[in-house]
């Protein structure tokens, strides 16, 4: 038996069969980038100063494969602050999570989270920070939600030495004591500054037995300002093989185009106590070449070339190429079609990528979008949403100056894997 994993549009953080990415996923989705942002002190003054976002969601979900749901979301985000006489922050505490319910009873994975709620002091005796509680850990060699203490030591102004430790949490698999993280990092800027480099660990236990340990190390070196060299790998330690490599270059100093390429290559990891482990994996490389030239005005064009390479199916080369528009008026949008040429497997597509946004006032923007016949994978626990076709319109509404109300309606299909979804998403954000 051989399994693969298909690329993802989260970067493979190790460890686990795709939960932390899972996790990742949960955190962006609950916070869109479009909600309202969080107010924080233009000028500290002394005493307790509290700031946040509250959210309320209502989602309408309509699917070929299951009966229609109605998720209903309470999000609640603060960030307290206390600063002394001096201005200077003395502590540091921030909680992100919410509330959850179908109200069809149809979706069980329709639940509450809390997805961080730590303390935080800066400067203890002028070199170290630490964060306590529930707080994200992300490091080359791994990420995860950890119920724990996180140590980050300064002994000069260019080094970290991070050391962290805790349980282990998992919203799918459901929580347990003797699930635990460790691990650290040691990182810091060299070559005056042009080089930045970490080598970091990061051990996994599952009911007190060793499940996985994995070492990272990254870099990013910038040479004159021309480009920047970039890597990470990952070494799965217990199975004696690379889990995860990434390289790149980034050339930048023209003002009017610019060249980025890149490679990956990314093995599944899975806990030894897992079944899996004991089956044979696939590999997932892939190189990319994009090409960016700026017309001026916020308006770029860009050719992009992927090529995916598989061990078990045809191998797939993918051509992006289009235009691009970042909001300096009124519009912002982009156009691009897609070629993807995969062989024998049935899956070559000739498709099309747009969205067009327009600020009708200050107060109120909206805007369209569609991706047809463009290939979009996410794989998590439980189900494989694959699509070819998607259609959206969205708006945002500013109300008050702390008020917006957002809205969404969207189609994704493919009647080659999974049929269709329908989902209509309606988000009122409050910020203090």
């Amino acid at each position: 038996m051989r399994l693969i994993i298909e690329k993802m549009s989260i970067k493979a953080l190790g460890g686990g069969s795709g939960l932390v990415a899972i996790l990742v996923g949960e955190l962006l989705m609950a916070a869109p980038a479009t909600a309202a942002p969080i107010s924080y002190l233009d000028e500290a003054t002394p005493g307790v100063k509290l700031s946040g976002r509250a959210s309320s969601e209502i989602q309408w979900r309509g699917e070929s494969r299951r009966d229609d749901s109605l998720p209903v979301y309470q999000y609640l985000l603060l960030n307290l602050r206390d600063f002394d006489e001096k201005s200077e922050e003395k502590y540091r505490f921030q909680a992100y999570g919410r509330l959850a319910d179908d109200l069809a009873n149809e979706d069980d994975t329709v639940k509450s989270r809390l997805y961080y709620a730590y303390f935080e002091k800066q400067g203890v005796f002028d070199k170290i920070d630490f964060r306590l509680g529930r707080q994200f850990i992300a490091v080359t060699a791994g990420a995860s939600l950890m119920d724990g203490l996180a140590f980050d030591y300064h002994p000069a102004d260019s080094l970290t030495v991070s050391l962290f430790g805790g349980g282990d949490v998992a919203f799918y698999s459901g929580y347990n004591a003797k699930d635990t993280i460790m691990g650290g990092e040691i990182r810091g800027r060299f070559a005056d500054q042009a080089l930045a480099a970490g080598l970091s660990y990061v051990q996994r236990r599952e009911e007190s037995d060793l499940a996985t340990e994995l070492i990272g190390a990254d870099f990013d070196y910038g040479f004159r300002q021309l480009l920047n060299l970039y890597g990470e790998i990952q070494y799965d330690y217990l199975g004696d093989r690379v889990s995860y490599g990434l390289a790149g270059f980034n050339y930048h100093r023209s003002d009017t185009w610019g060249l980025r390429t890149e490679y990956l290559y990314s093995l599944p990891v899975f806990s030894a106590s897992s079944i899996y482990s004991v089956f044979a994996v696939s590999k997932y490389q892939e190189m990319m070449a994009e090409f960016n030239y700026y017309l001026g005005a916020g308006l770029r064009g860009f050719g992009r070339y992927s090529r995916e390479l598989y061990e078990d199916f045809s191998d797939t080369d993918v051509f992006e190429a289009g235009i691009e528009k970042i909001r300096t008026d009124r519009f912002s949008g982009y156009l691009s079609g897609v070629w993807r040429r995969a062989g024998d497997e049935g899956q070559d597509l000739h498709g099309v990528r747009l969205r067009a946004a327009w600020l009708f006032t200050d107060r109120l923007q909206g805007g369209i979008g569609a991706e047809i016949d463009v290939l979009e994978r996410r794989l998590d626990e439980f189900e494989d949403d694959t699509y070819s076709t998607r259609y959206w319109t969205d708006f945002t509404a500013r109300l008050r100056r702390n008020l917006t109300l957002q809205g969404r309606l969207e189609r994704a299909e493919s009647s080659g894997f999974w049929g269709y979804q329908n989902r209509g998403t309606l988000r009122l954000n409050v910020t203090f």
